[in-house]
């Protein structure tokens, strides 16, 4: 245990009683901007908790995380990740980001000595051994809905949003407007993420951003009953945005792949045309990527993520090309199988009313009813 999580486990009912007594006490909701970590392109929330009379500084992050814990990788897909609550000097804290480049946002929260006492005391309550761990979900509980939850079941009222100029659209939007400058970013998300992801979310739903949550609570008031006060008294720029790394994605986007191979598609086409075969090895590689992709998005489908439940990628993409490839390059495949596959392809065009695919899996379809096409022609 760091010393200032043993220091306010231990002074911190003394200092939440204190804020009883004098306002000496500063809460606020901290917003910093992307970075270009992956982990980091969406931003970040935290609590600061600032006594102006003892010069005590801390802020509190529910997104530590450990990438060193056994199977991280494989729990992360099942949506079996633990995060937990930090806490770590104010300084420390705006430096990191500033070595990132990024812009670190105080909005100082307009409370009543009572309720800064209330929300230190939560604090100090979470931050036990117990408490501090929490099963993480990117969309419904997260390092932004965490600390709005705690300033909204700690004051002495009811906090009124504003509605949002620009309506939110869905989970799948508002993520694309993230990485759209990481199309890679885009793709995989896009990949993972199922219909529910294209379903219209609510102004509240959409606060899991930290942006979104911060511009709500811009323009939030405290309904205390016989009074009503805005939710942010001070906004303040710690560290202002800096210059960033911009990192490099692969030299071609998925679009610009799915034509290589729409293109290379084409050109065995027609050689087997002309040939009046096919060419099997050209098939079992088509197969062998198709399927292990197929068994990543059968694999979500399992998940925690609420989100990957019901991916209708899967009509496109799923595990049974991999049982297919023996067959293909002993040549007995049945023009049935192909019919087959046709069937699921016009389901994966019937199920884009519905989600947004990831770019070029379209153009993947077109490759495969080439296939197709091909084999029905060809095979005796």
């Amino acid at each position: 245990m760091s010393f200032w999580a043993f220091f306010f486990l231990s002074a911190g009912p003394v200092m939440a009683q204190s804020a009883v007594s004098s306002d000496s006490i500063e809460i606020g909701l901290i917003t910093c901007s992307p970075h270009e970590e992956i982990y980091s392109l969406y931003g970040h929330s935290a609590l600061r908790y600032h006594n102006l009379a003892n010069g005590d500084d801390v802020v509190f992050n529910y997104g530590i995380f450990n990438f060193k814990k056994p199977h991280f990788i494989l729990r992360f897909v099942f949506g079996l990740t633990d995060y937990e609550l930090g806490i770590s000097p104010f300084d420390r804290f705006c430096d990191y980001y500033k070595s990132w480049g990024s812009e670190v946002k105080e909005q100082v929260l307009n409370l009543t000595p009572a309720e800064k006492n209330n929300i230190a005391a939560a604090l100090a309550v979470n931050l036990q051994p117990e408490n501090k761990i929490y099963r993480y979900n990117y969309f419904y509980d997260n390092c932004s809905t965490r600390p709005r939850d705690l300033v909204e079941r700690n004051i002495d009222g009811k906090i009124d949003y504003a509605t949002a100029d620009d309506a939110p659209t869905s989970y799948r939007q508002l993520v694309r407007e993230h990485v759209k400058h990481h199309p890679w970013a885009m793709f995989g998300n896009d990949m993972l993420l199922g219909v529910k992801a294209d379903m219209s979310i609510t102004q509240r739903e959409s606060e899991f951003l930290p942006e979104r949550l911060a511009y709500d609570f811009e323009r939030a008031v405290i309904n205390r009953g016989d009074s009503c006060q805005p939710l942010v008294k001070e906004t303040r720029i710690h560290v202002a945005h800096g210059v960033q790394e911009v990192e490099e994605d692969f030299p071609l986007t998925p679009m610009q792949c799915a034509l290589v191979l729409l293109a290379v598609s084409l050109a065995v086409f027609a050689a087997e045309w002309r040939r009046r075969r096919t060419f099997k090895y050209w098939d079992a590689l088509i197969m062998l990527a198709c399927g292990l992709a197929g068994t990543i998005i059968f694999v979500m489908l399992f998940s925690q993520h609420p989100t990957t439940s019901t991916n209708l990628l899967i009509f496109l993409l799923n595990p049974l090309p991999l049982f297919f490839i023996p067959a293909i390059l002993r040549r007995h495949t049945k023009k049935r199988q192909w019919w087959a596959m046709l069937a699921f392809i016009a389901l994966f065009f019937i199920g884009g009313i519905w989600q947004s695919y990831a770019e070029g899996m379209y153009v993947l379809a077109l490759c495969l009813l080439i296939r197709i096409c091909s084999h029905l022609r060809n095979d005796k």
